[in-house]
């Protein structure tokens, strides 16, 4: 019985140091992600003889921030734009939560 049970731990051993070293011998895998290519886009509004670019757009959205709300130009962090041609105007919602409208 002594010796049954030894060559069985000798076996266990064996079968442990084989699936370290199989797996100490692997290559490790490199994973690779594709970043997907980043599009820069821009818009451009064109109406009644008129042309606006985005970033026009944004600009003056930040001159009603400081100017006409007497904002700090620091505070202003996000806007969305709501353009609506027919009514020569832009409506704007600044940081989420002040909103307005100029006109164009």
């Amino acid at each position: 019985e002594t010796k049954t049970e030894v060559k069985t731990e000798v076996k266990t051993e064996k079968k442990t140091a084989t699936k370290k070293a199989a797996t100490e011998k692997a290559p490790a895998k490199k994973t690779t992600t594709k970043k997907a290519a980043e599009v820069k886009a821009g818009i451009t509004l064109e109406f009644d003889e008129k042309s606006y670019t985005t970033e026009k757009l944004v600009e003056i959205a930040k001159d009603v921030w400081v100017y006409d709300l007497g904002r700090d130009v620091k505070d202003f962090k996000t806007v969305e734009l709501y353009v609506k041609p027919a009514e020569s105007a832009v409506y704007y919602v600044v940081n989420e939560e002040v909103t307005g409208c100029f006109a164009i």
